[in-house]
């Protein structure tokens, strides 16, 4: 009998290591400091992008410089309409050809900004396009070879289960068999178990009585449940892995992932300013005034796109006076003592968005990534090098102790100390 348990215990041994095999397979810009790509950024990526070779709000920008010529992309730029209403037969082709939507003027650039744009667009044209196409559908292929895999994966686990069941009957038959020859075996196993829990009884009141093993025994209970107790105090306020409920369900993955929006182009202030700021619904509206996702949706507008017309009290063609504001949770919180400076980070520093925030443009619902301790801002801090070259901050710094060294006078405003952030938060 006991040669039987054994076997049985190692059957369910190996059946719980297969399943558990089994699942484990199964489950298993850099920011362009130029003038071009910044205005790019700010100007344009509503409606372009700059490697595509499909339309968008806008047209396709991929070889824009080799299908017209530089001196008509600087009069278009600047004032499109102008063009259209003097005749020009590109610019009332491009017009008419793109169901009369009207290109935002942009009078306040220059030539030489005009031009950084165009030699940006032309970096980015160089570089391997998205696949075209409908969004999400490289996702659709991703998903395709996810769903193979796990289709194989779960016949391998029916195979496998089928093998164990059959293993299994025979080890039951087996049992049976052995039940019904040797009662009496089992009968003075049932007799010997029965003296081995009494003896395991006395055990443990021997045991009790030992003083120093139950001193061991309640020191290790403490220091476990002191543990427990200050990992658990340690993480109050960490808040990593928070996903709360938004009142429209935004999607980084397709507006950062699949249509590659830039993330200063909503979170502007991350730019410019100590926080990232979220977008008004008026820069929702520069892209939805015209994209409703109605193909999706029979002709009708989406629910979510919905929500915002409804909050801007906007009917199609204008906008109404009982407009509210979209009630946004907050993702990621810092404690009111903890300062943090977003521009000083993405502009001086150069970090990226993701180093903090994690891939963004593959969530389809915000997280707090990170835990944002102040460890982790201090490993941070400790492993990133500075990169100090064309720095205009590091400049100014290697500059005064050029003063200094010399003996010249340094004032506190040559050091940055006229900077707004350095006494209001």
């Amino acid at each position: 009998m006991r040669n039987i348990s054994l076997l049985f215990r190692s059957v369910v041994k190996s059946l719980i290591l297969v399943a558990v095999l089994s699942m484990a397979a199964v489950s298993a810009r850099a920011q362009d400091a130029k003038e071009g790509a910044t205005l790019f950024k700010q100007k344009c990526t509503s409606c372009h992008a700059p490697n595509l070779t499909s339309d968008m709000v806008g047209p396709a920008l991929k070889d824009v410089t080799k299908r017209h010529e530089e001196e008509w992309l600087l009069k278009w730029i600047r004032n499109s309409q102008a063009l259209v209403a003097a005749g020009d037969k590109e610019a009332v082709a491009l017009f008419e050809g793109h169901n009369h939507v009207v290109m935002t003027a942009f009078p306040e650039l220059t030539d030489d900004n005009i031009k950084g744009i165009l030699a940006y667009i032309d970096e980015a044209s160089a570089a391997p396009a998205p696949t075209a196409g409908a969004p999400g559908e490289a996702g659709a292929a991703a998903n395709d070879d996810v769903s193979n895999f796990m289709l194989f994966g779960l016949i391998a686990v029916i195979v496998i289960a089928f093998i164990v069941i059959i293993v299994l009957n025979r080890v039951i038959r087996t049992l049976e068999r052995i039940i019904l020859n040797k009662k009496v075996l089992i009968e003075e196993e049932e007799e010997e178990e029965a003296a081995a829990g009494k003896n395991y009884l006395a055990t443990v009141k021997r045991l009790a009585k030992n003083k120093k093993l139950v001193f061991f025994f309640v020191f290790a209970l403490v220091a476990f449940l002191g543990s427990a107790g200050w990992k658990t105090l340690w993480n109050v306020g960490v808040h990593q892995g928070y996903k709360p409920v938004q009142p429209i369900k935004f999607s980084h993955q397709l507006h950062a992932g699949v249509n590659q929006i830039e993330c200063q182009y909503c979170h502007s202030g991350a730019f410019k300013s100590k926080n990232a700021s979220i977008p008004s619904l008026n820069v929702c509206m520069n892209c939805h005034k015209y994209v409703t996702a109605s193909e999706k949706y029979n002709g009708e507008t989406s629910p979510e796109i919905q929500k915002i017309y409804n909050a801007l009290d906007w009917d199609g063609q204008k906008y109404g006076p009982n407009q509210k504001p979209i009630q946004w949770v907050r993702v990621h919180n810092l404690p009111d003592f903890a300062y943090f400076n977003h521009s000083q980070h993405v502009v001086v520093a150069g970090v990226e968005c993701q180093r903090c925030h994690g891939p963004i443009e593959t969530m389809d619902e915000v997280y707090q990534y990170s835990p944002l301790t102040m460890k982790w801002c201090v490993n941070c801090h400790r492993e990133t090098e500075v990169n100090h070259k064309d720095n205009a901050y590091y400049d100014k710094l290697v500059a005064a102790h050029e003063k200094l060294k010399k003996g010249d006078k340094i004032t506190a405003a040559s050091l940055g100390g006229l900077e707004c952030g350095k006494c209001h938060y």
